[in-house]
């Protein structure tokens, strides 16, 4: 394990004991050198630079009546633009969930402000289409987190 990754079990406690101990309203706000919100938080001997992403909800969209040739064309159009922002380090993992509900996925963005974030899914050709809506919520997480 190398020295930025955080085990599970210590993400988990951080996010845990994080939100039981700390108000985000009363925090002061501050930047890192590329201009990403962030604040620092102590846990025992440890401090962990928290920064702010912005994680999305992927909807099923309105627009139902779309012909299979159609969808496909569509689906690849946001596979494509999604891994264009991944290329960019503008997303931080995405996904469809495995269930058929109107909830169709995550993504979360490394974005600066909620109008970028908002921005990368609403040029996503899904949205524009009307196959998917986006519902954008601001999270925090501790630089240097990953899934096992």
């Amino acid at each position: 394990m190398s020295a930025n990754t955080i085990p599970a079990y210590l993400l988990f406690k951080l996010i845990f004991s994080f939100f039981m101990a700390v108000d985000l309203q009363g925090q002061d706000t501050q930047y890192d050198d590329e201009g990403f919100e962030i604040f620092m938080y102590q846990d025992g001997d440890t401090t962990y630079t928290m920064k702010k992403y912005y994680m999305a909800f992927l909807k099923r969209g309105d627009k139902t009546s779309v012909d299979d040739e159609e969808r496909m064309r569509i689906q690849q159009a946001h596979l494509d633009h999604m891994s264009h922002l991944a290329e960019q380090d503008k997303i931080c993992i995405a996904g469809p969930f495995g269930d058929d509900t109107d909830l169709r996925g995550i993504v979360i963005y490394s974005a600066k402000s909620m109008e970028e974030a908002r921005s990368y899914a609403d040029s996503d050709p899904a949205v524009k289409a009307g196959i998917l809506k986006i519902d954008i919520h601001p999270w925090w997480a501790a630089k240097g987190s990953k899934l096992y």
